[in-house]
């Protein structure tokens, strides 16, 4: 088939946009080359608001500060922890009913923190930041009470469609040490064996930062916390997250972590540095005799780094720790951690992710310690005698019966604790290096959840990753050769416009649950339509939830057994994959286009992917020979097609449009140009303008560019700012028209007046 269509010339629009596409980005290496870094779906916010989005927002209808999310998974259970309330919400939809408690903060902590000068609404009210499982019945909660931590338990009862979800008022008592004073402050806590382990701070300015062990039942063991005001213990932390994880099949050895940043004492006082850090207490540890009495004595911490190689030996290092994310494998010893890092450099700004083992953790731990010494007073690896038994073994009767617990450890192990805490060699990533990173972009990585996929060729860690601008990507990690990887965006979703506080990933029901300061939004892992209506387009995707059935991209499901699903993540391959695809020339139509001479002309073409590589291909006229278009002087490729800005008679020919994304490759658009001399369409337009126009009937056809931002005009399209030049002129006339014939009304009025008619006598 062959379609007509003429370029008008002599009119503001065209001009705007020849100029637009002039300062339009050139393509590199001949074809507009898209990044990897751009994701294969962008949804706006406006979208994901539609009602045809699958996402489904919740507001609560009073407070807001919506940073602590606990999901329960076998009951269908979302606890939202807010300002002065605590929200149980159905997993399953967030608009089902909910049921909310009311927990606001005495009156006489809401003066007292007025006085103080906190801001009233945004300080001044029980923010809940912790939500901790308890037992299978009761969730330790806690609230920042106005600047004067509280904590309680909360009954949830046994009946699951009907909870009883109720605060145990009898039961409050003091958080200090369990929850921050500020509701902004960042900290880490984790409940396990009945005992709170919490790295926060424990007064009003913030200052007094600690790891703290508290009991929440009488049957634990000793309170316990770091040294105060020490910097080789903690200087300035910033705590990210926290877990138990066990070392062995003894219980004597179970260990719990911690990861946060901090400024480094490694560094100057000149230059202070974030370093960010692992550190790990024996849940056994009581402490020590004499000088550690209340305080940890097996408590060691080492660097995190994240960094990217460089030439000579040089690093770009990603200092900044921002979030946390524990894998859970088959064997509960050895997870996989995630981490979030972004940079503290003033020369760039940027992110990264970094995965590490906890065999490259415990081998940091059991390595040499950091020591300083010589006359400059330098860190150092220390290289004298270690004591006996190490410093950071958690006692065991099994192990050494004269060290049944940490106050039966010799002296000099407790000597050497209190200046060693600091292990000489870091934690590097797998692989050394990060497994994503993401520089340039206007925003910063800031929460993280990680999902492992069946596909149908192997295990993929999706990772779905929060910023401080409200989006949320989603990015699939393939593994190379050489121990390299394939980071592929898959989405990028415009959720809120403020920045997203917490993640909380249901793999039951296949939901991302995200909030922030106002909102919480439930959000499918997958929207497998949205890649496109062909196998091809499905298989191009390469996203492990998606799978061509032989009639639509739909959610790949590793236990079906039909055999018409179609996945190929790692190569992304249709010609393995679909059947029929031949080269499409037969289905693209040919459209003819007529350009004049020594004029701009546009030729569209928008791929399905912003992935693929756009390629134009020109042919002359009857001849056979192609030769393929590279940028020029004359030619600009841009996002939406190919722009030839002086149009001679050598640029008339058959042009053919092609995207090709790894072996695949395809036909998008066929265009034949003829170009008019210049001399002949000045000819037509005077004959034109000779012609008398009846007003109200100009209204010149709109160009065939689409979509085209232009500059210096916000918000706006090409075609929405032409159309409304069109409508204003168009309202001109008619306002003209109206003007000149009220005119005349009032001309005619004016002469009866005058000259009334004649009347006869009676």
């Amino acid at each position: 088939m062959r379609t007509v269509g003429v370029w008008r010339t002599g009119h503001i629009c065209a001009l705007l946009a020849a100029l637009l596409l002039q300062l339009l980005q050139p393509a590199v290496g001949g074809s507009w080359a898209w990044s990897q870094n751009v994701p294969r779906l962008q949804i706006s916010h406006a979208e994901l608001r539609s009602k045809n989005s699958s996402a489904v927002f919740w507001r609560g209808r009073s407070g807001g500060g919506y940073r602590a999310l606990l999901l329960d998974e076998d009951r269908g259970w979302l606890l939202v922890g807010g300002r002065d309330h605590v929200y149980l919400l159905h997993s399953e939809g967030l608009t089902q009913p909910e049921l909310k408690i009311h927990w606001p903060a005495g009156r006489e902590h809401t003066e007292r923190c007025k006085y103080a000068g906190k801001n009233l609404l945004t300080d001044c009210a029980n923010f809940v930041r912790l939500l901790q499982p308890f037992n299978k019945t009761h969730v330790y909660v806690c609230g920042t009470g106005a600047y004067h931590p509280e904590c309680t338990y909360m009954d949830l009862g046994h009946n699951i469609e009907e909870p009883t979800f109720r605060l145990l008022g009898h039961a409050v008592e003091s958080g200090r040490g369990k929850c921050p004073f500020s509701p902004h402050e960042p900290f880490a806590a984790r409940l396990t064996d009945g005992d709170l382990y919490a790295g926060t701070s424990v007064d009003f300015m913030g200052n007094n930062a600690a790891i703290f062990r508290t009991s929440v039942h009488t049957t634990s063991i000793h309170y316990i916390r770091t040294e105060a005001n020490h910097e080789h213990w903690l200087n300035e932390p910033q705590f990210v997250g926290s877990y138990s994880i066990p070392d062995t099949h003894s219980l004597d050895d179970d260990k719990v972590y911690f990861f946060f940043k901090e400024t480094a004492v490694e560094s100057n006082q000149l230059d202070k540095r974030i370093y960010s850090r692992v550190a790990r207490v024996c849940k056994n540890d009581i402490g020590g005799k004499r000088s550690l009495i209340n305080r940890w004595s097996t408590f060691l911490k080492a660097r995190l780094l994240c960094s990217v190689p460089g030439p000579g030996g040089l690093d770009t290092h990603f200092d900044e720790l921002e979030d946390i994310f524990l894998l859970e494998t088959k064997d509960p010893q050895n997870p996989v951690i995630y981490g979030v890092f972004s940079t503290s450099s003033s020369v760039f700004r940027g992110s990264a992710v970094c995965v590490y083992s906890m065999a490259s953790i415990r081998a940091a731990f059991n390595g040499p310690f950091a020591h300083k010494e010589g006359p400059d007073y330098r860190w150092v690896e220390f290289k004298g005698r270690i004591p006996y038994p190490r410093p950071g073994t958690c006692p065991s009767e099994t192990y050494d019966p004269l060290h049944k617990s940490t106050r039966d450890f010799p002296d000099d192990v407790v000597s050497f604790m209190r200046g060693h805490q600091l292990m000489w060699e870091p934690v590097v990533p797998i692989h050394r290096r990060p497994l994503f990173t993401h520089i340039g972009a206007p925003y910063r990585l800031k929460k993280l959840v990680v999902d492992r996929v069946e596909a149908e060729d192997g295990q993929y860690d999706v990772l779905h990753l929060g910023t401080d601008e409200g989006k949320v990507l989603k990015v699939v990690s393939i593994p190379k050769e050489n121990w390299e990887t394939e980071d592929i965006i898959l989405e990028e979703l415009s959720v809120f416009q403020s920045p997203i506080l917490s993640m909380e990933l249901s793999t039951k029901r296949q939901i991302l649950f995200v909030s922030s300061e106002e909102e919480v939004v439930q959000l499918p892992l997958h929207r497998c339509e949205l890649y496109g209506q062909a196998c091809a387009d499905c298989c191009l995707a390469r996203d492990p939830y998606c799978a061509w059935d032989g009639t639509t991209c739909s959610g790949y499901i590793p236990i079906s057994k039909r055999r018409a699903r179609r996945q190929d993540v790692k190569y992304g391959d249709p010609w393995s994959q679909c059947q029929d695809l031949g080269d499409g020339l037969d289905d693209i139509e040919l459209k003819v286009i007529y350009g004049i001479e020594n004029n701009s002309t546009f030729l569209e073409c928008v791929p399905q992917s912003t992935q693929a590589v756009v390629k134009w291909i020109m042919q002359h006229g009857h001849n056979q020979n192609t030769i393929e278009l590279l940028p020029g002087d004359n030619t600009i490729h841009t996002r939406r097609g190919l722009l030839l800005q002086h149009v001679t008679s050598s640029n008339a020919g058959l042009y053919t449009c092609t995207s090709h994304e790894h072996s695949f490759s395809r036909t998008l658009a066929r265009y034949e140009l003829q170009v008019i001399p210049e001399r002949q369409m000045n000819a037509a337009r005077s004959a034109r303008l000779a012609e008398p126009r009846l007003a109200g009937n100009y209204a010149p056809s709109p160009p065939h560019y689409k979509d085209l931002q232009l500059i210096g005009v916000s918000g706006q399209t090409a075609d929405e700012y032409c159309e409304k030049l069109w409508l204003r002129e168009k309202r001109k006339q008619k306002l003209r028209t109206l003007k000149w014939k009220q005119t005349a009304e009032n001309r005619k009025s004016r002469v009866r007046r005058q000259n009334p008619p004649y009347e006869p006598l009676q």
